[in-house]
């Protein structure tokens, strides 16, 4: 698939470019994006021109991996990242960092909302699921107001610098946006409790 551009009322998710590059490098020095997410630590500006010259355009073109920069509609500087990471079946996850000094706006929240709707309108996806290590409070948050149900803890759920961690889990359906999944699905009814 080719790179497309969305919108929201306040912000611009486009394709990475080459001139991206210092930018995406200091804002991965923040200490809690190194320690939260997969990006490598310490995180280098040879990590910063892998991740723009090889991960996002490989993504794009395997069809695999829809990674976005994320900037002010009005113009200004690079905000966040956020991607879609194809997890096979129709089930996509989503994963992003915000830079720091952008935080408690509802950027982020603004972001995951618009590409989930892209998602299941432009991609066929039937569920997006979100995953974050137990801690990472700034992520749940971000994901609970953007509508995910928390469906509780995977044990060893994430990689991250080598090391398995256990990790809180959530999902969103095409439902929860009022759009309808391109398969049907049958909710398990509550089983009555027995004595």
């Amino acid at each position: 698939m080719e790179p497309i551009t969305l919108t929201t009322d306040r912000l611009r998710l486009r394709n990475f470019v080459p001139g991206d590059l210092d930018t995406v490098y200091e804002i991965c020095q923040d200490p809690d994006i190194r320690r939260w997410t997969v990006v490598p630590d310490p995180y280098t500006r040879q990590d910063a021109e892998f991740f723009l010259n090889r991960l996002v355009p490989d993504g794009w073109r395997e069809d695999s991996d829809y990674t976005f920069a994320v900037e002010p509609l009005a113009g200004g500087p690079l905000l966040a990242a956020i991607s879609l990471i194809s997890r096979g079946s129709g089930v996509w996850e989503v994963g992003y960092w915000l830079r720091r000094e952008h935080r408690g706006h509802g950027y982020m929240t603004e972001t995951v909302r618009a590409l989930a709707h892209w998602a299941f309108t432009g991609l066929g996806c039937t569920r997006l699921i979100w995953r974050a290590e137990l801690g990472n409070a700034g992520s749940r948050a971000v994901a609970e107001r953007a509508g995910f149900a928390l469906e509780g803890v995977q044990r060893a759920g994430l990689v991250n610098k080598g090391t398995l961690r256990d990790c809180w889990a959530g999902a969103l359906l095409p439902s929860d946006f009022g759009l309808q999944s391109p398969l049907p699905y049958l909710p398990a009814r509550e089983q009555p409790a027995t004595g």
